[in-house]
């Protein structure tokens, strides 16, 4: 079972004009790869508070993976990817090219994705966009292979074909 973290960086979530969609998205599909939500935030699309949130769910909740959604695109306050980059100690550039190219084959608008991943201590952080279909596009893309990238970054090794 994973632990898994699921961050919402939305200024209209956080204070209760918008339903977190994107982020119940996550929880359900997270599922699939034996994905057990720990903790799920929703957060203003406030540099600071995004990396100190980031860091406590890495460092303090000690969680697998975390997939933050929201603050990708080119609006002034989309900062998640600035935040995440603060605190990540490897990037793994991969996952958002395969998200990215995944998305494109269904909008052009996929070449505006700032979407980050990359590895704190044992945690992968992954930026997913904001909208629940984006989401669900965009984590398909990956999903199958982060069971192996987790095995790997925990060292909890399971069967391999």
């Amino acid at each position: 079972m994973w632990r898994v973290g699921i961050l919402t960086a939305s200024d209209k979530g956080y204070r209760g004009e918008r339903e977190d969609r994107s982020g119940r998205e996550i929880a359900t599909l997270v599922t699939r790869i034996g994905g057990e939500r720990i903790v799920h935030e929703v957060i203003p699309d406030e540099w600071a508070v995004i990396r100190r949130t980031l860091i406590r769910m890495c460092d303090q909740e000690q969680v697998d993976l975390i997939l933050t959604t929201g603050g990708t695109g080119f609006a002034p306050r989309d900062v998640t990817p600035e935040a995440t980059r603060s605190v990540i100690e490897r990037e793994v550039p991969g996952i958002p090219e395969a998200m990215r190219l995944a998305s494109l084959e269904k909008t052009k608008f996929a070449v505006l994705s700032r979407s980050v991943a990359g590895i704190r201590g044992s945690t992968l952080i992954i930026n997913l966009p904001g909208s629940p279909k984006a989401v669900r596009e965009c984590l398909e893309a990956i999903l199958d292979v982060l069971p192996h990238a987790l095995e790997i970054l925990t060292e909890r090794f399971g069967d391999h074909d």
